[in-house]
């Protein structure tokens, strides 16, 4: 039978407001700014391409008034140009899974970043070029990103002790969604008082800057960390309590890809993933086309949902390892209990925004219901630590892989299907699915999710000099 999380033998007293003593902190919080880069590069075009597509009214020198679009895109080919990042994203889940492995979690995540900064700044020159071209861009963005996220499972393999595995790895990941916060508003000012170019070279720029803050202050593991402190160190290394050698254990491949508790966990981030891209990529539209919000309101009513989300996933973490120490419940249960919320919550919020059609209405409905979904995400990102933290890398890789394909297929359904932008109709259907496929979540956490530690979770026992347990 499962039991409890144990009360670590190793403790680390130092007051928590002397953050510098407190390095795996430090992680985090860079960690955190990390993905809230990864998101505002990520979601840039969803704000930009409602200004680039736009109508807008030119005064020649001797009066006429021309009305045209600088970018003549039909919603087919906007759906493609905003699905193509996840064409690069899905190729590399799985190789980000592998490479973090054999070359660091901390500096591929900064070299996947930096990249996609660099992309994102020569985004505007290749938009104007041909539309072709950009989608290629925006494919190779997507490639660059796509190794930032298992890098991070195999980051915080090494950094979080159990005690604070969830609240450390939810608050990092929520930066993600506090990203998309920012971004859609600060896109819709820059975009209404500059242009849609000053969007990208923002934020590439952004992105830059924080990459050589990281790759200075953050290492691989606690053992390659000049700056921390002895008494950390062994805080975290003996906590966790796997000493890494020179041969790395052998993937037991067969046994992750036929584990029921693993595509349960893949399962359920597919169903997130498909509602979470729907509305990432056209609530702004919602806001603006159906609803009548300026873009102004349209950035900032579309960015509250996700600030919610970022709060929600971080509480819901501090929950998970409290509820874990005083024993209340399992680590199987505690993480079925936080995905099933999420799930319901948004599910049925959803719904209901499809009939509860009125400027307030449909903002409240997402609001509550895509943000409360953060209690979901978070437990879902931790899972592949709890069953298998030596493979937490390659195993969120390839769930990731599954779980970008609603990415890619999402926004073309979703531009076959709503034609008219102003159709309450046509958006019910886009939300039904999304409800269906988070109801379906429900189901399949709640009876094939585990947090147990899995019996392959060691890797093969025969594999010379492997990790061995202290």
């Amino acid at each position: 039978m499962e039991n409890a999380m144990k009360k670590p033998p190793y403790q680390y007293d130092e007051p928590i407001w002397k953050i510098w003593k407190h390095k795996r902190y430090i992680v985090a919080i860079l960690s955190f700014i990390g993905f809230m880069n990864i998101y505002a590069l990520r979601t840039n075009l969803s704000i930009a391409i409602v200004d680039m597509t736009s109508v807008k009214n030119t005064v020649l020198p001797n009066g006429t008034i021309i009305s045209e679009k600088e970018f003549n895109w039909d919603s087919t080919i906007q759906g493609y140009v905003l699905s193509s990042f996840f064409y690069g994203y899905i190729l590399t889940q799985f190789l980000g899974g592998w490479l973090a492995t054999k070359c660091g979690g901390a500096r591929l995540f900064g070299f996947g970043i930096a990249a996609t900064s660099i992309f994102t700044l020569i985004s505007p020159l290749i938009a104007k070029t041909n539309v072709y071209l950009f989608i290629v861009f925006r494919i190779l963005e997507g490639a660059f990103e796509g190794v930032t996220y298992p890098s991070t499972q195999e980051l915080w393999s090494h950094w979080a002790p159990p005690a604070e595995k969830s609240r450390l790895v939810s608050f990092a990941g929520s930066g993600a969604y506090f990203g998309a916060v920012v971004a859609m508003p600060v896109c819709s000012l820059l975009a209404t008082n500059l242009n849609w170019e000053a969007i990208f070279y923002v934020f590439g720029t952004l992105g830059l800057v924080w990459y050589l803050v990281w790759a200075i202050v953050v290492r691989d593991t606690p053992t390659k960390d000049s700056n921390i402190s002895e008494k950390e160190l062994t805080f975290i290394t003996e906590s966790i309590k796997l000493v890494k050698s020179d041969v790395n254990v052998k993937i037991p491949w067969v046994k992750i890809l036929t584990s029921k508790c693993f595509l349960a966990t893949t399962i359920c981030m597919s169903c997130e993933t498909w509602g979470f891209y729907t509305m990432l990529t056209f609530l702004p539209q919602v806001m603006k086309s159906l609803l009548g919000f300026d873009l102004n309101e349209a950035g900032f009513l579309s960015a509250v949902p996700y600030l919610l989300t970022s709060l929600s996933m971080q509480l819901s973490g501090y929950l998970s390892d409290f509820i874990l120490a005083k024993g209340y419940m399992n680590t199987t249960n505690v993480r079925k209990l936080f995905v099933i919320l999420g799930f319901i919550c948004q599910g049925s919020f959803i719904l209901i925004a499809g009939y509860w059609v009125t400027p307030v209405g449909i903002p409240l409905c997402l609001i509550v219901g895509v943000g409360l979904g953060g209690t979901a995400v978070g437990a879902v990102m931790i899972n592949f630590l709890d069953i298998a933290p030596k493979f937490a890398s390659v195993m969120f890789g390839i769930a990731n892989t599954v779980g970008t394909v609603p990415g890619i297929v999402s926004p073309i359904i979703t531009g076959y299907i709503v034609t008219d932008s102003t159709n309450i109709m046509q958006w019910r259907i886009v939300f039904y699915i999304a409800s269906g496929l988070y109801f379906f979540g429900v189901m399949v956490s709640f009876f094939f999710m585990s947090g147990v530690k899995q019996p392959w979770a060691e890797g093969d026992e025969n594999t010379a000099n492997g990790d061995k347990k202290i």
